[in-house]
């Protein structure tokens, strides 16, 4: 893959592509037409998705209209109530929510949903967006089953400029309005095989959807050309181990892809040895680094290999926000590279994330360390990398997939 091939894929897939849309599946079969040009037969795995058509949502503070935008799957209906905002989640602040509709500075996730319902909120308000910037966007949020688990909450999402003003004007009362049709849809994985002289595998993933506002370059249609350049290399080239690349559906909604994957091939799962991610490289700005959900010893050989590379890279053990997550919670080590761009040069989840940001020589630069790495993992005697999943790496895991609260946050 060079350079030109690598701006026409931005080019081709300048759209947002939400997981579930026709979008998505658009984006879904362009990649897969790429690797049948590679004379690469790949596959479209479907997996269930919740999915919600917004009829009416409504914001009115004081009498206000303010524009916003309302959760997808948080139920249809009307709630009126005293404005509370709450930037701290103390006892005492979450005593003050009890029949209140809530301003949070943060996101709807797991535990911020639960505290807020078990407190006796009635409704909810988050915000995204900047307030130095000159849009007034507001993405498209969605209560997660996993998060609601059954129990919904109406809420809204409005733009950070709006959120000030509520605050800034003492506001008093609220009212949520929402209509909306919830249904079940499909979103899909696009998964290809490269076999290898074992049955053991390694599996390469990159998600290929995006957020509401966004065309999603950097974040992540980068990974996916990632995987297909480095599927193109392999397909050339004898290696030991079975590859198998999956391009992720619905990563944004909560790593549904990847979930939906490892769910459906549990068996399969018992040869994986390892899980290479891509999500985010090839930036023209940032460090690049890998977040090992592994043993240590990842860290430091990834730490030599960038030396005998050439290469600078920032490995650490950590649990990365992506679709290495699902893997490692099966208890399969996985490794997630992405190049991390300053904030005020390349930001994700916006309007702003377009090919703007990108550079394909950089997007080779880093493709062609993944491929190194691949390389040597793919051709070992045997796989390097522990099979099994340190004790504070499962920690994390827990945290983070919300079965227990982190204590230190």
């Amino acid at each position: 893959m060079n350079q030109k091939q690598i701006n026409q894929i931005f080019t081709d897939t300048a759209y947002v592509r939400m997981g579930g849309s026709e979008s998505e599946l658009k984006c879904a079969n362009y990649l897969k037409e790429k690797c049948e040009e590679m004379g690469l037969e790949a596959h479209l795995e479907a997996f269930e998705v919740d999915m919600a058509e917004i009829e009416e949502a409504e914001l009115l503070v004081d009498g206000k209209v303010i524009p916003c935008k309302g959760y997808f799957c948080c139920g249809s209906g009307e709630v009126t109530a005293p404005l509370y905002y709450m930037p701290h989640d103390d006892a005492y602040s979450l005593e003050n929510c009890k029949g209140k509709i809530v301003l949070n500075d943060i996101g709807m996730g797991y535990w911020r949903y639960q505290d807020l319902r078990e407190s006796g909120a009635v409704g909810f308000i988050t915000y995204d967006g900047n307030a130095n910037y000159a849009d007034e966007d507001i993405d498209q949020k969605e209560l997660r089953s996993y998060i609601s688990k059954g129990e919904k909450m109406l809420g809204v999402n409005i733009n950070a400029k709006q959120a000030i003003e509520l605050v800034k004007s003492g506001a008093k009362e609220a009212t949520i309005r929402i209509k909306q049709k919830e249904y079940k849809g499909e979103s899909h994985n696009l998964v290809l095989e490269l076999s290898g002289e074992t049955e053991e595998m390694i599996v390469l993933t990159a998600h290929y959807d995006s957020t509401s506002l966004s065309q999603g370059a950097y974040d992540n249609m980068s990974g996916s050309i990632g995987l297909l350049a480095i599927a193109e290399k392999f397909a050339k080239e004898s290696h030991r181990y079975g590859l198998r690349f999956i391009w992720c559906g619905s990563e944004e909604r909560g790593l549904l892809g990847s979930k939906a994957y490892v769910a459906a091939h549990e068996e399969e799962l018992k040869k994986v040895i390892l899980n290479i991610n891509l999500d985010m490289i090839g930036c023209i700005m940032g460090k690049f680094i890998a977040c090992c959900t592994s043993e240590e010893k990842l860290v430091h050989y990834l730490e030599y290999l960038g030396a005998i590379e050439s290469f600078g890279i920032k490995p650490y053990q950590d649990v990365y926000s992506s679709d290495s997550t699902p893997f490692a919670d099966k208890g399969i080590p996985a490794v997630s590279f992405a190049r991390i761009a300053p904030g005020n040069t390349a930001t994700i989840h916006n309007s702003y994330d377009t090919a703007k940001v990108m550079s394909a020589e950089q997007m080779l630069i880093d493709i062609d360390f993944i491929s190194v790495f691949t390389s040597q993992m793919a051709n070992s005697g045997k796989c390097p990398v522990s099979k099994e999943i340190p004790e504070n790496m499962k920690e994390k895991l827990d945290n983070y997939l919300g079965r227990k609260r982190d204590k230190k946050k």
